[in-house]
């Protein structure tokens, strides 16, 4: 299985964070699944450090790309032809971070790890806590 990991599910794995679901730890830890990262993500998690609102073990630029490499999780790019997904999406939720995250499991086949409702409520696929 192709997985996203939603921005609190990665940050969840990376510190063992007992508010995972299991599910979505075995999923990730499963050498069958190719486990993603979003650059969306990556940049939701700086804006907040930035903000003041998550507190990280070190400096997002170290942190993030440093735990996404040693939990053997891929980096996925945004590009312009994900933005057409974007466009077509209904607006049932107001995160642009989200809303990139689904579009992008529409257009490369993923399925989203999110504990988000408001995520679950579009046509993407999502694993089941």
């Amino acid at each position: 299985m192709r997985l996203l990991a939603d921005t609190h599910v990665f940050l969840w794995y990376v510190a063992g964070d007992p508010a995972l679901p299991p599910a979505f730890r075995a999923a990730i830890q499963s050498t069958a699944n190719e486990v993603y990262l979003s650059v969306a993500s990556v940049w939701e998690a700086v804006i907040k450090h930035g903000l003041g609102k998550l507190a990280l073990p070190a400096p997002p630029d170290e942190y993030l790309p440093r735990q996404r490499v040693a939990h053997n999780i891929a980096s996925l790019a945004i590009d312009e032809a994900v933005m057409a997904h974007v466009a077509r999406l209904p607006p049932l939720h107001r995160d642009p971070f989200d809303r990139m995250l689904v579009a992008q499991a529409l257009q490369h086949g993923l399925t989203i790890l999110t504990a988000d409702d408001a995520v679950k409520a579009y046509p993407a696929s999502c694993l089941s806590a």
